[in-house]
């Protein structure tokens, strides 16, 4: 059987970091905790768990911080996690049951990763991440924010995930490291000119966001899954600017790149559904349930296949008067939000709406 050194960046996790290491403290043969610049009980929680714990000076730049970690790993393979990272007990088992059969051949695995979870704690968004991969090929990471794992080879994906579930984040730290590198005079990589645009977006300085976006995209030099997002980011800006005709056009934008996505489909179902074009909202609406997910698909949002495209058509067939098939999208969205104050209502509405034409009939 193979051998799993964790190896981990961490700085101010007191929070945090007994329950991520608490969930695969039975899964590896090692732990390698790197401490950035902790000024709280990190260490000393950490050391309840190993002794190899190693300071790095942060000198912002977390692929270099992650490479450091990486070096002091001496097992087969290679396992990264966040401090707010956690393997669940279902998840637990996969991972002993996959270390037990992976092959030495196996250069890197990919697990689900996931994001989010709605009210019933059901998976709602997730992505693929590379995370264990083998020591002696070496693998680096790219990047000073949002840090990407570089690796080839013999890849291999399993049904392991790991979830994300921090209680806090640092909003200032990545907008921070990037206007740094602009200052410095660095240029950005597309990828890192997309995420830059991303961080812009996120604290409302969305001129600017658009700007880079647009600097992204007319490269052409993006990933295609990163050119569908920048697509929906740039309708964000623009529904912010109030600017309903380029909030448009940027979904359409993203048919240029792929079939189009469940959540354009959503997006141009709702643009419609503002103005009261009900069949054509209906039609888009319809057609983001009609599409599968690609199997291992890097990035997933289950909202707009599941529950949200169901409440949706509830009310545009209730404003056709078509009241049954309105309730029974309202009980499809049911089975994945049966507590919804929205939901409920909805079946309190039509429970009472159609026994009453029952009972008149």
């Amino acid at each position: 059987m193979v051998t799993i050194s964790l190896c981990m960046i961490v700085k101010n996790e007191e929070d945090v970091i007994a329950r991520c290491l608490e969930s695969v403290k039975d899964l590896v043969d090692e732990i390698n905790i790197v401490d950035t610049g902790s000024s709280d009980k990190t260490k000393e929680i950490v050391k309840q768990f190993t002794n190899r714990i190693f300071d790095f000076e942060w000198i912002h730049h977390f692929a270099e911080a992650r490479n450091f970690s990486f070096q002091q790993a001496t097992s087969d393979y290679i396992l990264w996690l966040d401090a707010d990272d956690v393997i669940l007990a279902q998840d637990q088992e996969k991972f002993k049951a996959l270390k037990e059969i992976l092959s030495p051949d196996i250069d890197a695995v990919s697990m689900n990763y996931n994001l989010s979870f709605d009210d019933e704690g059901n998976v709602s968004a997730l992505l693929r991440r590379y995370r264990l991969v083998k020591r002696d090929k070496q693998f680096r990471w790219i990047g000073a924010v949002h840090e990407y794992l570089e690796v080839g080879g013999h890849l291999f994906d399993s049904d392991v995930a790991v979830s994300h579930l921090p209680l806090h984040h640092d909003h200032q730290r990545n907008i921070a490291i990037y206007k740094k590198l602009l200052q410095s005079g660095e240029p950005l990589t597309p990828r890192d000119t997309f995420y830059y645009a991303n961080e812009l977006l996120d604290h409302n300085e969305v001129e600017e966001a658009i700007l880079y976006y647009e600097l992204f995209l007319t490269s052409k030099l993006g990933w295609v899954e990163d050119n569908i997002n920048a697509c929906f980011k740039l309708a964000d800006c623009y529904s912010k600017l109030h600017d309903k005709e380029n909030n448009v056009s940027s979904v359409l934008r993203s048919f240029e790149y792929d079939t189009p996505r469940p959540e354009a489909c959503c997006r141009l179902g709702y643009h419609f559904m503002e103005q009261g074009k009900n069949h054509e909202a209906i039609f888009w609406y319809e057609q983001a349930l009609t599409m599968k997910p690609k199997p291992n698909a890097p990035f997933q949002n289950k909202t707009f296949t599941t529950w949200l495209p169901h409440l949706q058509l509830c009310v545009l067939y209730d404003r056709l008067q078509q009241y049954e098939l309105a309730n029974s999208h309202n009980e499809l969205a049911s089975i994945y939000l049966p507590n919804d104050p929205k939901i409920l209502h909805n079946k309190n509405y039509f429970d009472q709406l159609l026994n009453k034409d029952n009972g008149n009939s």
